[in-house]
């Protein structure tokens, strides 16, 4: 598969004296930040991300029709259009519709590649096509090719989100079921995913699932395989249901060899499977094209059969039998705008996305009053608890670890055979609760046991206004074990537990964490390792999706230049008014 790269394109001033002066200076510019870029970023498949840098340098529209061409064969998603001098703003520009654009001028005296940088904005504006602004703060000598680190912090942020844009365009969503219990996130909306995302959903019913199952459409050899792995590494945990509900041991054996047959199938069925064709299923075996999709699972499949919580928790992590792997992203009760989060998590981080209920917010009042601790440091503020139904991804367990010893999430290129065993270790498989779950099955069951920096994120859809984005930032947290038994029982202790305290600022809804709670636009969320809401707002901007609410530093923004003639005072406004007026990249 051809990946998505990005184009550097050098902009040179025509003229003959000025073109002799400083060819070599503008391709060397256009080098550096090639190399730059390639060098500190890689796609979400693990492969370095490519620039692919124009041929000559760019003083006209011949010159800009040549580059635009060589590009549209390279699959080249964004285009970083960079000069240390004057050049000629609308005959130079990127007008292409389908590609990213950001400008970068040399903040230099001798030339005004900042004078360029300003003309071009103007024209970007004009014309109706959003371009990023990258100029450094400081003044550099003309012969000075280095990068400044504000500069390169921008470069990489602007591909990094140009990159997922290309990622995801033409890929597939694939609802398996329909919609669950209600869910509105479960209703699939076409059209928010055609015309922001470049995806197209597909729709398979869940019984699609028990024919692969009852007529052998899988591969048998990995099944044994999967099974004896799972067998030596997934440790079947306390059963917390009446003993009256238990199921049988021989119930819970066929349940097992159930829950992973599931996984094989779920995976084929989105990405598919040369193995398959062998078997006489060349259509199964072409799988769908996936980089999302949903399980509808409640109720339908988990009243009469083992819920889908370890196919679930498997494909969102980051290895399974096979290998240390990307993850599959597959959303618990085919929640699309929560899968469509966890997407764009992973696309940022290259690592694990984990779905949960936002569940409870714990006041420091209330968690005194029921366990008498009063609540320290990072939880004094009061914390929310982050819960899903029996799944979530086991990199959630904050058992992988650094360079340094520090428990983080790792993006999946970087995660040993050690880190893996490791999540494994923590996580315990919990015969699913029947009152919930009267098919069986096992949910993943863990606690994640360290402080991490992560994000939290939700889209939404609101009627009139369309798709939106909320990011919270803050920190994973433990708590004494007693106070965390004392809370985790009281809701469903076979599931996954995670303790989130989003970081405070002065703005309303972030003043306190019960602010959060009660503006979070739905039931779930998606956390992703690290402080990401920066990258999340810029692409979201390239989306033209507005991010209605978040905590992330004003100075830590970067939005496309033209945001600002919607209003500097009032940004999530501007924000708002600025996706409208563009509207989606593929309406």
């Amino acid at each position: 598969m051809l990946m998505p790269k990005i184009g550097i394109r050098p902009i040179i001033d025509g003229r003959v004296a000025e073109r002799s002066n400083l060819e070599e200076r503008t391709m060397d510019m256009a080098r550096v930040a090639a190399k730059f870029i390639s060098g500190n970023l890689r796609c979400p498949n693990g492969e370095k991300v490519e620039c692919v840098v124009a041929d000559t340098t760019i003083s006209g529209s011949a010159q800009a029709r040549d580059c635009a061409e060589k590009f549209s064969r390279e699959n080249v998603v964004g285009t970083l259009s960079v000069t240390p001098c004057w050049c000629y703003g609308s005959e130079t520009i990127d007008l292409d519709p389908m590609t990213i654009k950001a400008v970068w001028g040399f903040n230099g005296s001798e030339n005004p590649g900042a004078v360029y940088l300003a003309a071009a904005m103007a024209v970007h504006a004009q014309k109706g096509v959003p371009a990023f602004s990258i100029y450094g703060q400081d003044v550099q000598d003309k012969n000075d090719v280095s990068i400044p680190a504000d500069v390169q912090e921008k470069l990489l942020r602007f591909a990094r989100c140009a990159i997922a844009v290309g990622v995801m365009r033409g890929k597939s969503y694939v609802n398996i079921g329909s919609v669950s219990m209600g869910i509105m996130g479960s209703y699939c909306d076409d059209g928010f995913f055609h015309e922001y995302l470049g995806i197209r959903p597909e729709f398979v019913d869940m019984t699609e699932v028990l024919r692969r199952m009852d007529a052998g459409i899988y591969d048998h050899e990995e099944f044994d395989r999967a099974c004896a792995w799972t067998k030596a590494n997934c440790r079947e945990g306390f059963d917390n249901n009446q003993p009256e509900l238990r199921h049988t041991r021989e119930q819970k054996d066929k349940e097992w060899e159930s829950v992973v047959k599931m996984t094989i199938i779920i995976r084929d069925i989105m990405l598919g499977n040369p193995r398959l064709g062998g078997l006489g299923y060349h259509e199964e075996s072409l799988g769908r094209n996936a980089i999302a999709g949903g399980f509808q699972g409640q109720r339908m499949w988990s009243d009469w059969q083992p819920v889908g919580d370890f196919a679930e928790a498997i494909l969102n992590s980051t290895f399974d039998w096979n290998s240390v792997r990307e993850p599959i992203i597959l959303a618990t009760e085919n929640d699309t705008l929560n899968a469509t989060a966890m997407l764009l998590g992973h696309l940022l981080t290259g690592g694990a996305s984990v779905f949960a209920d936002v569940r409870t917010y714990w006041s420091p009042d209330a968690v005194e009053r029921v366990t008498g601790w009063k609540p320290e440091n990072r939880a004094k503020n009061g914390f929310i608890h982050l819960i899903n139904s029996g799944s979530a991804a086991l990199d959630g367990t904050a058992r992988q670890m650094d360079a340094n010893g520090m428990p983080v999430m790792k993006p999946w290129w970087e995660v040993t055979q050690k880190d893996a065993d490791a999540c494994l270790q923590a996580t315990q498989w919990c015969p699913a609760s029947a009152g919930y779950f009267k098919g069986g099955g096992f949910s993943s069951q863990f606690e994640t046991a360290a402080e991490m920096p992560v994000t939290l994120i939700r889209v939404n859809i609101v009627k009139g206004i369309g798709p939106n984005i909320q990011i919270a930032e803050g920190y994973t947290i433990t708590l004494p074990k007693k106070v965390h038994d004392a809370l985790n029982k009281r809701t469903d202790p076979t599931w996954p537990t995670t303790w989130f305290a989003p970081s405070l600022n002065s703005s309303d809804v972030f003043s306190d964490v019960y602010g959060v709670m009660a503006n979070w636009g739905s039931n779930h969320g998606a956390f992703v390792y690290g402080h990401v809401g920066d990258d999340l707002i810029t692409l979201a901007s390239m989306l033209r999706i507005p991010v209605t609410m978040h905590n992330v530093e004003r100075k830590r923004v970067f939005r496309p230049h033209a945001w600002f003639g919607f209003g500097t005072k009032e940004l999530e406004a501007a924000d708002k008014d600025a996706c409208k007026a563009y509207g989606p990249m593929y309406k």
